[in-house]
């Protein structure tokens, strides 16, 4: 028979919860996440339309899907990072915002019911880009003067 031993050592702590993010960080990556959806969703759509539709350029139709599949990698990573914390997300979001401004202005130069897709994505990219740079958020990226690399 064996003998349950009955030692005096305490069970192990649980692992220390994580700091929680600032609302401002968290909304900055939800906000961020969505433009990778909404990039790889007309991604989808095109090489769909490309495969399966009859568009007048099948070849480029299905390109143009499979390039915005790739863009659409850019803000979904600085999403998922940002929402971790991590330091390195700030410059791929920001640098999304940059580039979805263009974007809104060609989509408002169209005119009819792109104006209304070009003030959401003009009304995002603005609203990411001060976010992320709010003293809030980059106090818990751990950027700023005298702060350590992460």
């Amino acid at each position: 028979m064996s003998k349950k031993s009955t030692s005096n050592v305490p069970a192990p702590s649980p692992a220390p919860a994580p700091a929680a993010l600032p609302g401002r960080l968290t909304a900055a990556a939800v906000l961020t996440a969505l433009e990778g959806l909404a990039l790889a969703g007309l991604g989808v759509y095109m090489l769909y339309v490309g495969i399966a539709g009859d568009p007048d350029s099948p070849q480029q139709a299905e390109t143009g899907g499979v390039t915005l599949l790739a863009l659409a990698a850019l803000p979904l990573i600085a999403a998922r990072g940002l929402r971790l914390g991590r330091r390195w997300s700030r410059g791929p979001a920001l640098i999304t915002q940059l580039m979805a401004m263009p974007v809104a202005w060609t989509l408002w130069t169209t005119g009819g019911a792109m104006v209304a897709a070009a003030v959401a994505l003009a009304l995002t990219a603005v609203a990411v880009g001060a976010l992320l740079v709010n003293p809030t958020a980059t106090e818990a990226l751990g950027i700023g003067p005298g702060e350590q690399a992460r």
